[in-house]
This record gives structure tokens, sequence and C-alpha cells, in this order.
């Protein structure tokens, strides 16, 4: 029987993206009755063209030292709940860019030297050297957070598109009513490389335009991704692709002969910091801003929300 909420009535969930899905599992998985409101005519979520890549160490490059910190726990939960691969992630550069390695084994932790072609054999004799960081991880983001909408309906959860029934948790992204938020433009490729082999994301530095490539299916790779901050939700651009595409082929030439798939774009919502948060507005929560950590951190911020909740539920209890 599902904990009583406090309001008269189930947490309500707004969203259907990485963020909301994560904080209903971890609402439900904490006892608590939870309803998912994601009407059919919302906008796509963002987390949709994610990479699906649980990489904080990598991430550490640019992000703050508390997404590489909490980031590392989001490997364990996503495993409690979904397949995930655990075959780490690889750094390369052309020889060219060597200094961009350099650098970016300077700017993080949690990776040794490498060569890049004995951990990938497709990739031997083109790339001398590499860094290798062996604790991170990849998934499926669309197979992912449908595994998780199917596991809120199995254990009864309401999934509906009407009017939420109690406390709020808003996780809508750019939609929510939450100030401080600006649109970070994000574009990829899904392509299909019948001559390329890859068994885990591989990152090529660029000083212009660095990319990552990330094993899907057999053969099936998506290509990412641009950070644009322009708020415009319209469709791939051309440089976009080009950019993606020259990038993978400089990786591995069999990438020429790729079929394009799918090319996608979505606008990821920011806060000023680029940091992910929870924010309370009275009783209501709002889980967002998670910029390009929506699959690294929304396990993180699902357990805040879930403690806030409960905290308050403890305190309203003592109260009567």
């Amino acid at each position: 029987m599902a904990r009583d909420n406090g309001t008269g009535g189930p947490i309500s969930v707004l969203g259907a993206g990485v963020a909301a899905l994560c904080t209903a599992t971890e609402l439900a998985a904490r006892g608590l009755d939870v309803e998912l409101i994601a009407p059919e005519d919302a906008p796509v979520p963002a987390s949709r063209f994610a990479g699906g890549m649980l990489a904080p160490f990598c991430e550490g490059e640019a992000a703050p030292e508390a997404v590489v910190t909490a980031g590392q726990t989001a490997v364990d939960w996503w495993a409690a709940h979904v397949p995930v691969t655990r075959n780490g992630t690889l750094v390369v550069a052309p020889p060219r860019d060597a200094a961009e390695l350099d650098r970016f084994a300077r700017a993080t932790r949690g990776h040794a030297p490498a060569d890049p072609g004995a951990l990938e054999p497709d990739l031997a004799g083109r790339f001398a050297r590499g860094l290798f960081y062996s604790t991170e991880a990849h998934l499926d983001p669309r197979g992912a957070l449908r595994r998780l909408r199917d596991g809120l309906a199995a254990q009864g959860a309401a999934i509906h598109g009407g009017p939420p029934r109690g406390r709020i948790v808003d996780c809508r992204g750019l939609g929510a009513d939450v100030s401080g938020l600006r649109a970070v433009r994000g574009e990829m490729l899904l392509v299909e490389a019948p001559d390329v082999a890859l068994s885990r994301p591989v990152r090529l530095l660029h000083p212009r335009f660095p990319c990552y490539i990330v094993p899907r299916a057999q053969n099936v790779f998506m290509i990412g991704a641009t950070m644009v901050e322009r708020d415009d939700p319209g469709p791939v651009t051309a440089r976009a692709a080009m950019e993606l595409l020259s990038a993978a082929y400089t990786l591995h030439p069999g990438f020429a002969e790729a079929r394009i798939l799918e090319l996608g774009a979505g606008l990821r919502p920011a806060f000023a910091d680029n940091m992910p948060a929870v924010v309370r507005q009275g009783r209501n929560l709002h889980v967002n801003g998670m910029y390009r950590h929506g699959f690294l951190m929304a396990p993180v911020l699902a357990r805040q929300a879930a403690d806030l909740i409960l905290t308050d539920i403890g305190e309203d209890t003592h109260a009567h």
C-alpha cells in the first residue's frame, strides 16, 4: 500500500522527460502514491535526443565538481532500473590536435593513458594515444525512458494528460513556470554505419567542434552534439550536420558510407550556472535546469526531491 502523501492525493509529477520519469520512479520506490502528468500534445522532451552517456569524469572538463561527484552515483541508479553498458569512455584526438588531449587530461580525473586500437580495434593505427575512463557507462536513452514509464504503469501509477490531483513536482523543462531558465540548443544525428564497430562512447576532441559517438544497436550510432546558446526549436542546420559528420569521418572513414536515420534537435533547459537544481515554490517543487547533464543528474535530483517531500510529510504528521 502506498504511503499517505499528506496532501489527500498523489504526488503529481509533471513532464515526460528524464527528470520527470526519474523523479516519479524514485518517489514510487519510496512508497509514495504518484501520478505522471504527460499530455500527448506536450513538446518532445530534449532527453529523447540525449547521448545517454553516464560520464561524470568526462563532464568534469567544464562542469562543476558537484556534477562530477554526485554524477558518479548515477550508473548504479540506472543499472537498477534499465540495461546499462559499463564499458567506459574513450577520448581521442587527431595528431594535429594532440594539445587538446593533454588539456582534457589536465581538466579531468578518473582516467588512464590508453592505446585506442587496443580498446577499439576499428581505431587501430588511426590514433596514437587516448584517455580511458574505465568506470563510465552508457545506455539507450529512449529505451531507458520507455522502461521507466512502463515500470511506473506496472506499479499502478496513473499516467494521463489531465489536471494534477496532488502536490506538484514540475519537471517540464522550458515549459515550467520557474524563473532563471534559458534554452541551450543541441543537435544530433542517428546513423547506421555497417563498416564501423565500436563498443563504447568515443569522444573526439577538436578546438572548435568536439563530438561524441555513442553505439546504440548493432552498427547504429548517435553522433552529437552541438551546444548553441539559442532558443530555436527548428530542424537541424546544414552547418551542424556537416560538422558532426566531418568529425565522425575523422574518427573513422567508415562513417562516409553511413545511412542517416534521423536528425534531431532539442532545447535543453539551463540555469545561469548550468547546474541542475531542485527549486521549492511553496509546497511544490521544480526539478529543472538539466543543461547537458540530464541522464547523469536526474537520479541525483530525484533523490533530493524525494527527501524533501518525505521530510515535509514527516513534519506534517508530527504537527498533527
